[in-house]
């Protein structure tokens, strides 16, 4: 007989419930067991992201942080021994007090929190820091609103007793330290300390280590509730001390509402949202990011900027920018985006904002005239009033000081930055044309040249500062442009568009700047004549050539050689500074980011005194040298008719060099076209056209009547004829001829009917009007 024995259904129950418990115990055990096991401390310290990220200069030093996660608010991992001494103290009398003793479970603690939970006596718990780190570490064992489970502090309890043996005491409480929750978004004793008290974690007191201990236990408390903690982990921390409790409650309300972290902090704000915001592959969140800056520069930068604002108080003008460009490599050295504090508009980048650049447009149309042999640096351009008619009306330049200097050389107008000159230069060369070679060195022109007008030449166009210090760039490096960097090769994209070649940084290891030491731009291709960009260089350069403008003490006159050009916009809203040495170009931009007028402001009392600070300080130990000239051209002794200009050794592109420049009383009416009317003057033989140049383009001046524009031929020898375009108009060594528009060839003849000689010229602009014959030789 067979007898079979049977639970109660409950007992049954019981025994289920036993099994799948003692099961989920052992398996969140076994989970805890095996993360702790793997996760050691250099790990843990290693994934520990901050919410910030530091951008860096090339040398390692810290530039700005910025905030880049805002679903928390760490800091940095602090280590133990830059944390306070008092924090320390207070948060192990106020949650382990047997810390150093226990092996990650204080049993005395537990049997106490039994005995109190049997009598239901209220008590701190049996958590030591070496569990709590363990919940902290491991999901699994992370409290939920309602506390922890039964399970997961068993699970705690084994977690705690591994990472004792794995970890030494120091390493708990310094992750403890940087891991814990202590008030709303804040994570870790850096945003706390930061955040609540406005100072890092190894300058906290023994009040406000009381305090951040106190919000460990209950991080959202209320303040009272926090100060009356904090007041007892004082009287922990000073046994027997009389303890102002009133006063910590006053302390404890005032810590708790202070936002002393704030989301960026550093001297480069503008750049490392710039960095952040474009990432660095194959990181896209990375806790540092190094920049292409120095930061002794970019220090000395923003305080340049900001001491000559304040001088300048008064003026109504409060903002300004700061670029420095490595020549060479085409890296950001200093990127200074406003004056900070002193700025209604702080967070407006001004590197980067478009603003019209005044004159620091006209290099680049001079050095267009010289490349296509329109003008030479002698060449003489009349700055007297104009009219130019256009679709809008009539244009009417004026220089800055409202006066006009007669006839001028083109070094003369360009160092001088006269307006009229300018004007009458782009009249040769066309907006268009100009507009074309101001995209090539790199400025983003929206609009076409035949928008901007006569105007571009006085810079009605908007740039930003860094496009056109790099267009300077282009100069200094002798025409060839290249693109800017400011990370870790990680090219700035064409202001060109999309689809352009960007460049890379070779490093020279004996380089100081670690950049290629040769002046060879990285990624370079051809923008500028390199025989325009030395002669226009050489004029910068030139403190008697811009002497009539600027004096012969101007700022912008340094001990080493500099090249240098400045700029104000229409009603005094934009000053520049822009120039180049030997390896750096400097850019300073003064202004209102409003747009608002400056009062009293020129090119040498805004801009230009910062850029002179920034230049003798790249320079004080390290020389700059005048560029080598390239092939093409030659130094000529040049004097000048009617002394209008000292006599000076000249550069010129092989071909247009003259020895002497002179208007006869005909020919005036043509300079004021912006034509070369030269005549130069020489007796000595074999015959030979002397004026003008073979390549000459002369422009009808719209305002001057055609028959009074005529232009005059100069020859030297005897018996000469004169042929164009092979119909013979005229004899002698100097004949008078009505420009006709049109690209003509003119030959002389000797005695003997040969022809000595030949020139090609063209004729720009409107012809004569009906009134006045076609000449019978077209």
């Amino acid at each position: 007989m067979k007898h079979s024995t049977r639970w109660p259904q409950g007992t049954r129950r019981e025994g289920n419930f036993f099994l799948k418990s003692t099961f989920a115990i052992f398996l969140i055990a076994s989970c805890a067991l095996s993360a702790c096991a793997a996760a050691t401390f250099d790990q843990i310290k290693r994934d520990f992201k901050p919410s910030d990220t530091l951008i860096l200069d090339r040398n390692g030093e810290l530039l700005q942080r910025v905030r880049t996660d805002a679903s928390v608010r760490r800091g940095q991992w602090i280590a133990l021994a830059d944390i306070s001494p008092a924090l320390r103290t207070a948060l192990v009398l106020s949650e382990d007090k047997r810390f150093y003793e226990h092996s990650g479970v204080d049993w005395r603690a537990v049997s106490g929190a039994a005995w109190a939970n049997l009598w239901n006596t209220k008590t701190r718990g049996a958590s030591t820091l070496s569990m709590q780190l363990a919940g902290l570490m491991d999901d699994d064992l992370r409290a939920s609103n309602s506390g922890r489970s039964i399970t997961q502090k068993i699970g705690q309890t084994f977690a705690a007793q591994v990472l004792e043996q794995r970890w030494r005491k120091d390493q708990i409480l310094e992750a403890y330290l940087n891991l814990v929750p202590f008030r709303g978004e804040l994570v870790g004793i850096d945003a706390l300390s930061r955040t609540l008290f406005g100072k890092a974690a190894h300058g906290l007191d023994e009040r406000e280590a009381a305090v951040a201990a106190a919000l460990v236990r209950a991080p959202n408390a209320r303040a009272a509730q926090v100060a009356q903690r904090a007041c007892g982990v004082l009287k922990l921390m000073q046994p027997g001390a009389k303890i102002d409790c009133d006063g910590l409650d006053l302390f404890a309300t005032g810590a708790l509402q202070r936002r002393d972290f704030q989301a960026s902090e550093g001297m480069a704000p503008h750049l490392a949202r710039r960095l952040v915001a474009r990432g660095q592959a194959p990181n896209p969140n990375p806790q540092t990011i190094t920049s292409t800056l120095r930061a002794p520069l970019q220090r000395f930068a923003v305080q340049t900027l900001q001491q000559h604002l304040r001088e300048l108080r008064g003026r109504h003008v409060e903002d300004g920018a700061v670029v420095v460009l490595d020549n060479a490599s085409g890296e950001v050295l200093a990127w200074v985006g406003s004056s900070g504090t002193l700025s209604a508009a702080a967070e407006v980048d001004g590197v980067l904002a478009l603003r019209q650049p005044g004159s620091t447009l006209k290099p680049f149309l001079y050095a267009q005239a010289i490349a296509e042999r329109r003008l030479t640096a002698a060449s003489l351009l009349e700055d007297s009033s104009a009219q130019i008619p256009t679709a809008g009306g009539l244009y009417i330049p004026q220089n800055y000081d409202r006066q006009f200097k007669g006839l001028v050389s083109s070094r003369t107008a360009l160092a001088a930055s006269l307006n009229v000159p300018a004007v009458r230069t782009l009249v040769m060369v066309s907006p268009e044309a100009f507009h074309r070679q101001l995209r090539a060195v790199g400025l983003p022109l929206t609009e076409s040249g035949d928008y901007y007008g006569y105007s571009l030449a006085l810079g009605s166009a908007e740039v930003s500062l860094l496009s056109l210090a790099n267009a300077y760039r282009t100069l200094a490096n002798g025409g060839r442009f290249g693109e800017v960097q400011f990370g870790e090769a990680s090219p700035l994209p064409s202001p060109m568009g999309r689809g352009r070649k960007t460049a890379e940084i070779h490093s020279d290891p004996a380089s100081p700047t670690g950049a290629r030491s040769s002046l060879e731009p990285v990624g370079a291709k051809a923008a500028v004549d390199p025989r325009a960009a030395f002669i226009v260089s050489d004029i910068l350069a030139d403190p008697l050539a811009r002497a009539r403008t600027f004096g012969t003490d101007s700022i912008l006159a340094t001990r080493f050689w500099t090249a240098v050009k400045t700029g104000t916009s229409k009603d005094m809203r934009d000053n520049w500074a822009m120039g180049f040495s030997q390896r750096y170009t400097v850019g300073v931009w003064v202004g209102n980011a409003s747009g608002a007028p400056m009062w009293d402001v020129s090119g040498t009392s805004g801009a230009a005194p910062v850029w002179a600070a920034l230049m003798n300080h790249l320079h004080q130990t390290e020389p700059s040298r005048a560029p080598i000239p390239p092939p093409g051209v030659l130094q000529v002794r040049t004097t000048f008719g009617s002394q209008l200009e000292a006599a000076r050794s000249e550069w010129f592109i092989q071909g247009t060099e003259q020895s002497l420049f002179a208007m006869d009383s005909i020919a005036e009416s043509v300079g004021r076209t912006g034509g070369k009317g030269l005549k130069a003057l020489n007796s000595a033989t074999p015959p030979r056209i002397t004026a003008p140049a073979s390549g000459t383009i002369i422009a009808l001046d719209p305002d001057i009547p055609p028959a009074h524009q005529r232009l005059t031929f100069s020859a030297q020898g005897h018996s000469l004829r004169w042929r164009m375009d092979g119909r013979e108009f005229a004899r002698g060594t100097e004949v008078r001829w009505l420009p006709w528009p049109g690209r003509h060839v003119v030959q002389l003849l000797d005695a003997g009917g040969q022809v000595a000689d030949e020139i090609r010229i063209e004729v720009r602009g409107a012809g004569v009007r009906a009134a006045i014959q076609k000449p019978n030789h077209r």
